[in-house]
């Protein structure tokens, strides 16, 4: 009985139809081109306030600085350990977000104050200060409403903690400085 079993198997297998032809792989995707850009910055999980001036400020102070061709308001927990400064030179402002670590690319700096919002393209610079900077006209308006907001302004910079910084007078003065 076995061998007529597997007999049956046998021309049931050998008397069907051809079995349907395999179907034609899909052509290969194109392979994509490798991206050059760097990686986006990291995430920095912080606080979210309805009112960035209700959020507690950060810890330092301001130190103004005049040197021959430039002015600096620098601000940190000492000058030799700032975390951002407003320098003027040659006409211009530049805002700059320090950061211990290297960086590269372009970022997105986020100046809130109380009258303005305004994003600017900044750029990494690395040297003897690592510095994430955006560059202004030293008659651009949002310096205007940095330097007479209410106590404060944030600055927000991509892949880093936001700052909330106090709207002293040395702020003003380099503004002053550079018009």
């Amino acid at each position: 009985m076995t061998s007529a079993l597997a007999l049956t198997f046998t021309v049931a297998a050998c008397s069907g139809e051809a079995p349907p032809p395999a179907p034609t792989p899909a052509p290969s995707p194109a392979p994509s081109p490798v991206a050059t850009t760097p990686p986006p910055p990291p995430v920095v999980n912080e606080p979210r306030y309805e009112n960035f001036l209700d959020a507690p400020q950060t810890a330092g102070t301001w130190t103004y600085i005049n040197e021959p061709g430039e002015t600096l308001a620098i601000f940190g927990t000492s000058p030799n350990n700032p975390v951002f400064a407003v320098r003027c030179s040659a006409g211009r402002i530049e805002l700059g977000r320090m950061t211990p670590q290297v960086v590269t690319g372009a970022r997105v700096m986020s100046i809130k104050t109380e009258t303005t919002t305004r994003q600017l393209q900044a750029t990494a610079r690395s040297g003897r200060v690592n510095v994430v900077a955006a560059t202004l006209s030293a008659n651009d308006t949002l310096l205007d409403a940095m330097a007479i907001t209410k106590g404060r302004f944030a600055v927000g910079t991509e892949g880093m903690r936001t700052l909330y910084l106090p709207a002293w007078a040395e702020v003003t003065r380099v503004i002053e400085d550079c018009r």
